[in-house]
């Protein structure tokens, strides 16, 4: 029989550092009620979470590295909004977003999140933050405690 490992959404003991963008936030604040509101029906307590608010997406990725090295946090979970038309440097922000993300989950080990959306258009924004196509930012949050769990499975 083939071994699986499956993790479980359930928020454990540990604590999870959240990096939020203040750049766009009427539509990151809307991520992160959504991120605190699942940790907390997951069963995680408001004393194991931490939000550490960035003046922008570019500036998620270095405060989540500090976040992911200090050993503090089983996960942390990245939420911003880029809107394209609104700069007019929007692939390179994504693109810094994303790979920037990506290298803390190598060097650290810290399951890091991308909850960043990238859209469009502000109606797409808006559709992810809670309305139509549900809240990124309670998706990043489930995603953070599976991940965790999966971590600890494999120890």
């Amino acid at each position: 029989m083939i071994e699986q490992i499956n993790g479980q959404i359930a928020a454990g003991k540990g604590k999870y550092a959240i990096v939020v963008s203040r750049f766009n936030d009427f539509i990151t604040s809307k991520l992160l009620e959504g991120a605190i509101d699942c940790l907390r029906r997951h069963g995680a307590s408001d004393e194991q979470m931490c939000v550490a608010w960035v003046p922008g997406a570019c500036e998620i990725t270095l405060v989540a590295k500090k976040l992911a090295e200090s050993e503090k946090y089983v996960a942390v979970i990245c939420l911003g909004a880029v809107i394209r038309g609104q700069t007019g440097h929007y692939d390179a922000v994504c693109q810094q977003v994303v790979r920037g993300v990506g290298q803390i989950n190598y060097d650290t080990g810290v399951p890091t999140i991308f909850g960043v959306l990238t859209c469009e258009n502000l109606e797409q924004a808006i559709e992810r933050a809670g309305t139509k196509m549900g809240n990124a930012g309670a998706n990043a949050a489930m995603t953070a405690m599976e991940m965790t769990h999966v971590i600890e499975l494999i120890g």
